[in-house]
């Protein structure tokens, strides 16, 4: 894989069938639900990615035992978490968020660290709530040390998830090991994201956990065992969207295969955008089908619960034959990268016209050239400058192995798409 990866051109419509890597989001909830049963379990259906590799190998550090083969992950029966141990997070909010309230049932002094964004990236807020429930921690960002004493008391918090979601399915996820399990109270912006926490509270459902959400804002875990399991994952409907994309761009017809004709992965909005733009869009059992229009539609568009799908819109949109609007995503500032800083200023190096807004990007019509195109080490940046490479000659990814932080040959499945 060369360092600046020459984006693909499409000379003919996108014709193709594509089974894309499980959802991330799904695997490191199931991974986290696995390890706490503390019995035997087995995820099947993980992808091969940098995040779920650094998620099994945090559980490995605080003993427990884990076997990976293929797409299978087998966890053997322990008891309990032990330190000390450290954990790199690299660059996954889920490893960074999730971890430490499993972390804080563990005996010993746990070190957390990570890539050099990751130091940047918010935590506080997690690590503010532990403190509350009684944990004993050093540092407000990145590295960090964890003082666990083997459990915790639990009970009511309050805290702003109005930054990120993953704050509040990081405490529900661990909250029924706690003695008094947990209830977490939102005071802040609306949350981002909001079918991620559906997500976690399915999945603890999944496993015998009694979650009652019937209150705005306000989630209740109760104490009790976390049911071992077996557990499917779906494809990643998120890291589905590039590929539909290329259908939407060159007039093309892409199929997902697998898409579920139920999910809570926030990925699914793209059906709806695509319409929009005027895709048609079939889900059968063969899968989610997109055919590109003779001409994409502008859009105007609240991403707030899909904030997670905007580089691929705003790749879209770039090559719309109308302005757009994508709004909601102010919270994009503090992920892997400043998304809504970093797709401004790559779509304006290769001649676009995006203006950064108070919660997203206004983009306007505008003829795109070939260039260089800074993943800013986001995988979401790499992919939207590969849709945006289809249709414009001469765009160079300079970091594409970015991408396998969430699927580990992106340019593999690209190439086979292509070539289909």
């Amino acid at each position: 894989m060369t360092t600046h990866w020459p984006a693909p051109v499409a000379t003919a419509p996108v014709r193709a069938t594509v089974a894309v890597p499980g959802s991330k989001s799904i695997t490191n909830r199931a991974l986290l639900l696995a390890a706490l049963s503390g019995s035997a379990a087995t995820v099947h259906g993980v992808p091969s990615s940098r995040d779920t590799t650094l998620m099994v190998d945090a559980l490995r550090s605080l003993g427990v035992p884990a076997d990976v083969a293929g797409d299978t992950v087998r966890f053997g029966a322990h008891e309990g978490f032990r330190g000390p141990a450290s954990i790199d997070c690299g660059l996954a909010g889920t490893v960074m968020r999730f971890v430490p309230p499993a972390a804080a049932l563990a005996t010993g002094d746990i070190r957390f660290d990570g890539d050099p964004r990751a130091r940047e990236r918010p935590m506080g807020t997690v690590l503010d709530a532990l403190r509350a429930l009684g944990v004993g921690i050093d540092g407000d960002a990145l590295p960090v040390t964890l003082h666990g004493t083997g459990s915790v008391g639990g009970g009511a918090v309050t805290i702003d998830a109005s930054a990120s979601s993953q704050f509040v399915s990081g405490l529900l996820l661990s909250g029924a090991r706690y003695r008094r399990g947990v209830t977490v109270h939102h005071d802040g912006k609306p949350v981002p994201s909001l079918p991620h926490i559906e997500m976690t509270v399915a999945m603890l459902r999944e496993a015998g956990v009694a979650v009652d959400d019937s209150e705005p804002n306000t989630w209740r875990v109760a104490p009790g065992p976390i049911a071992a399991r077996d557990w499917m994952v779906e494809p990643d409907l998120s890291n589905a969207t590039p590929f539909l994309a290329a259908a939407a761009l060159t007039r093309g017809t892409v199929t997902i295969a697998g898409w579920p004709a139920r999910t809570t992965q926030a990925g699914a909005a793209i059906r709806d955008i695509l319409t929009a733009m005027g895709c048609e869009v079939t889900l059968s059992t063969a899968g989610l089908t997109v055919t590109g229009p003779a001409e994409l539609s502008g859009v105007d568009v609240d991403l707030h619960e899909a904030g997670e799908l905007t580089p691929t819109v705003a790749a879209l949109a770039a090559l719309a034959k109308g302005p757009s609007v994508l709004h909601g995503v102010a919270h994009l500032r503090g992920h892997e990268t400043d998304r809504l800083a970093a797709l401004a200023t790559e779509l304006n190096g290769l001649g676009g016209d995006v203006t950064e807004t108070p919660t997203g990007l206004a983009i306007r019509p505008a003829a795109l050239h070939g260039g260089r195109w800074r993943a800013h080490a986001d995988h979401r940046m790499a992919t939207a400058g590969a849709i945006v490479g289809l249709v414009v000659p001469g765009v160079e990814v300079d970091d594409i192995a970015a991408t396998g932080k969430t699927m580990s040959d992106f340019p593999g499945l690209w190439a086979g798409m292509l070539r289909t």
